[in-house]
């Protein structure tokens, strides 16, 4: 595998993904490069300096892409700037011809797009970028429903710790079972997720918001689902006053900004109470509200049922796919 590191690169998603492949690549944490290889580059070998203020160096220059099996583009918070070095885009097109896949790290899949070779493709982008990817990329299918998606030739995931789900993927294909679960041992994790288990983002079903005002004031709300910001300090981090801020949301999203922040909060709990085994009262606290009376009241209110009796239907439904799946699977 080659890792292809850009500008403000996370450090958390690469350096998650390369230590998956040495911990199954040999016994024992001794990183011989043995049932796995990989190679870190940059565009003409330069350093690159991490998002959170780490540099890597020295790296190798790009070379021959025939040279691997993958490669994975890296990237972070470099991903407003438009430009791609020629050198760049001329190896990911060599890659993309003599049938090397490329993997999308984090926000390397905007490289990747800005190069032609997601047009029509189903890609997985973090939620956080969503609303940038389409707005660059509209001939492109970004999804935030997984963790990452695989199409193939082109392997896309959310970032962060997603990379690590990724590289575990490609290392139970390839290397099989026991190798992915030799790193999953010295990484002390329990269990690889799957593509599709959904990522934590509660803004989904939304409608595309052209309003930057008002994209600013989500992203806002977002980072503040424990502790729910009042309207005037959302208005104020906005740059606008209260009543344009109700004007915008209203214009927008049909709603005010109180009512969309109340129900991002209850569909972050909701996806707590499906994909977690947290308890309820840690749930309500953590989706910003007082106590726990308070929230079954306001979930009861808009899904019908108590968190608790919610969490039943959720884990019986899941139950009963999972009997699905295995009874209509075919043994290898």
């Amino acid at each position: 595998m080659g890792f292809v590191l850009l500008d403000d690169f996370t450090l958390a998603a690469f350096g998650g993904m390369v230590d998956v492949l040495r911990l199954a690549a040999d016994r024992g944490g001794r990183s011989r490069q043995i049932n796995a290889a990989w190679r870190v580059m940059s565009v003409h070998g330069e350093p690159r300096r991490s998002s959170c203020g780490v540099t890597l160096s020295p790296l190798v220059a790009l070379g021959n892409p025939a040279d691997f099996d993958y490669i994975a583009v890296c990237g972070g918070n470099d991903y407003m700037n438009d430009h791609v070095e020629p050198a760049l885009l001329e190896f990911l097109h060599a890659a993309a011809s003599r049938g090397v896949r490329l993997l999308g790290v984090c926000t390397g899949t905007f490289t990747i797009a800005r190069a032609g070779l997601a047009d029509g493709r189903d890609v997985c982008v973090h939620w956080n970028v969503l609303d940038e990817f389409r707005q660059q990329f509209p001939a492109s299918r970004p999804g935030v429903d997984q963790i990452f998606v695989d199409e193939g030739d082109l392997i896309t995931c959310a970032g962060s710790t997603a990379a690590i789900d990724m590289g575990l993927y490609l290392v139970n294909r390839h290397c099989g079972a026991d190798k992915a679960r030799q790193a999953m041992r010295h990484m002390m994790l329990q269990e690889m997720r799957a593509p599709k288990v959904p990522q934590p983002h509660f803004h989904s079903e939304l409608p595309v918001v052209h309003d930057l005002r008002v994209r600013q004031a989500i992203k806002f709300i977002m980072e503040r689902l424990d502790d729910p910001p009042r309207l005037e300090v959302i208005a104020r981090f906005v740059g606008v006053s209260m009543r344009q801020l109700e004007r915008a949301f209203d214009s927008a999203l049909s709603m005010s900004p109180y009512t969309f922040q109340r129900q991002l909060r209850l569909r972050y709990a909701k996806w707590l109470l499906s994909e977690t085994d947290m308890p309820v009262t840690r749930i309500a606290i953590d989706c910003g509200f007082s106590d726990g009376a308070h929230f079954s009241r306001d979930f009861a209110s808009v899904y019908g049922s108590s968190p608790t009796t919610f969490r039943r239907g959720a884990r019986s439904s899941r139950q009963v796919e999972a009997a699905t799946v295995a009874t209509t699977t075919p043994a290898d």
